[in-house]
């Protein structure tokens, strides 16, 4: 779910991490597959958290995700630890709580509705944010469309969907739209993705005392512990290793517009990995925020000009 802004990724922090023998491997794989291949890791990682729900919950699952990859971004990121950091302590918190927050209605959306849905409900957030920092006409008919698919699934709140399911997609996508602003806030003052790192670990805090009030870490064994762990590196080191390759090698449109490719595929995975079914509206309604989702990004300015000064 957390993805890299493209305008403040920093790749020579993984590379520095990562082994030379995994950087030729991943240098003989074409970017389009790298940035699809993190899509589809995002989204079966979001499966495999699903099936941790019955035994110790969406919010214990949050918190161990978020445990489990703080380590491993502050390993990866270590050398760009610095003293901007500890001047941009305010805003490392802040976007911390603002990831702990949108993780956990997140997990708590997926818990309730398929996949594929809460996905295309939480693209709300950035398609939101999209239409407040837009003009242009063509931005809101996009966000307009959108509205329309979403628009679809009213009749179907309280009977075959989960209003409270609902409701924290939304939330979820408001938080999406929070972790873009700070995403570049941050990356613009702290020396890398040291910011990001630091970040994790304040949103493992901030989780911490969610978990023990709701409780489900008493319910750990081995094998789910094991099974969270490969959900945190399915859902956050090994896509954000992926894309940080990606991104040397493609424009952040062109990150744009493979980005807008989540809801689909994690409609897919829901079909797949969950048997979530979908019927003909819920069908559309993804279809809707996706296309949505891709107008807006091949229509964004701003995202040509980056491409050209890439």
């Amino acid at each position: 779910m957390i993805g890299i802004d493209p305008q403040t990724s920093a790749v020579n922090d993984l590379a520095v991490a990562a082994p030379t023998s995994e950087r030729r491997a991943t240098d003989a794989v074409p970017a389009p597959a790298l940035l699809l291949g993190s899509i589809v890791s995002i989204q079966v990682g979001a499966s495999i958290a699903v099936h941790l729900f019955p035994s110790i919950g969406p919010v214990a699952t949050t918190f161990l995700r978020l445990l489990i990859a703080s380590p491993l971004l502050l390993v990866a990121f270590r050398r760009s630890i610095d003293e901007t950091a500890r001047r941009n302590v305010g805003s490392i918190v802040l976007f911390g709580f603002t990831i702990a927050a949108t993780n956990l209605c997140f997990y708590g959306a997926i818990s309730r509705i398929p996949l594929g849905l809460a996905v295309a409900i939480e693209f709300v957030g950035p398609l939101g944010l999209a239409a407040a920092t837009s003009r242009k006409p063509l931005d809101f008919a996009w966000i307009g469309l959108a509205a329309i698919g979403l628009g679809l699934l009213t009749p179907e709140i309280g009977s075959t969907l989960d209003p409270l399911g609902v409701g924290l997609a939304l939330a979820a996508g408001a938080g999406w739209a929070g972790i873009v602003v700070m995403s570049r806030r941050v990356g613009q003052r702290v020396t890398g993705n040291a910011g990001l790192a630091l970040a994790m670990v304040a949103g493992t805090l901030f989780a911490l005392p969610v978990e023990l009030a709701v409780g489900g870490l008493d319910r750990l064994d081995l094998g789910l512990l094991g099974a969270a762990a490969v959900v945190a590196m399915l859902s956050t080191a090994l896509p954000l290793s992926l894309e940080f390759e990606a991104l040397k090698r493609v424009t952040p449109r062109t990150y744009g517009i493979f980005m807008t490719l989540e809801p689909v595929i994690a409609a897919v995975a829901g079909a797949l990995l969950l048997r979530q079914g979908l019927d003909s509206k819920l069908v559309i309604a993804i279809v809707c925020v996706t296309v949505a989702s891709l107008g807006v990004t091949i229509s964004d300015r701003r995202a040509v000009s980056d491409s050209l000064g890439a």
